[in-house]
């Protein structure tokens, strides 16, 4: 779960018993781990990311949302922000990115995006600015899958006290298959 730099991961517990698996009977899924539940109102912090002309470029490429806003330079310099800015869904889609390295888990085989429940883009985000996230974990609750995880994660630009976005997302974590008990 989140955890600040100098504290150390949680302690592995020993596996409740595991259940068979749903997709097959040759293999076994532990249940979540117990402390989990007792890490949420935990916050971890991301380091500083810059969002540059080039990311913002490739963004507008591969989602072929050309708005001169985020583009042209000219013309965004008399614009409302006095330069380009960065798409919204290009500041969401770097969550993965801002969060990177903030959920240690022991036993996760892996980490799915379930869902968004709520996002408000809250400020624009002008090129060559530093980004960050803080994540904090509202939520951890079973499911047969494994673990639903629900993480409210602001995005914090450097040299503001108002975030870019606030969001408020869903991740399964699915427990490392365990070969069958003889």
């Amino acid at each position: 779960m989140p955890r600040a730099a100098s504290e150390p991961p949680p302690p592995s517990a020993s596996p409740p018993t595991a259940t068979p698996s749903p997709c097959s009977t040759s293999t076994r899924r532990s249940a979540p781990r117990p402390w989990a539940r007792s890490r949420v109102g935990s916050t971890a912090v991301g380091d500083w990311f810059l969002i540059d002309q080039h990311r913002i470029q490739a963004f507008a490429d591969a989602t072929e949302d050309w708005q001169w806003i985020h583009l042209d330079a000219d013309r965004a310099a008399s614009g409302p922000f006095g330069t380009t800015i960065a798409h919204g869904y290009l500041t969401l889609s770097l969550l993965p990115r801002l969060t990177q390295g903030l959920l240690a888990v022991d036993g996760a085989a892996m980490v799915v995006n379930y869902g968004l429940d709520k996002v408000r883009f809250l400020q624009p985000v002008v090129v060559d600015s530093r980004v960050r996230g803080v994540t904090e974990i509202a939520s951890a609750e079973p499911s047969p899958q494994g673990y639903r995880v629900g993480l409210r994660t602001t995005v914090e630009l450097e040299s503001s006290d108002r975030p870019a976005l606030v969001a408020e997302t869903v991740a399964l974590f699915v427990p490392e298959a365990r070969p069958p008990a003889n």
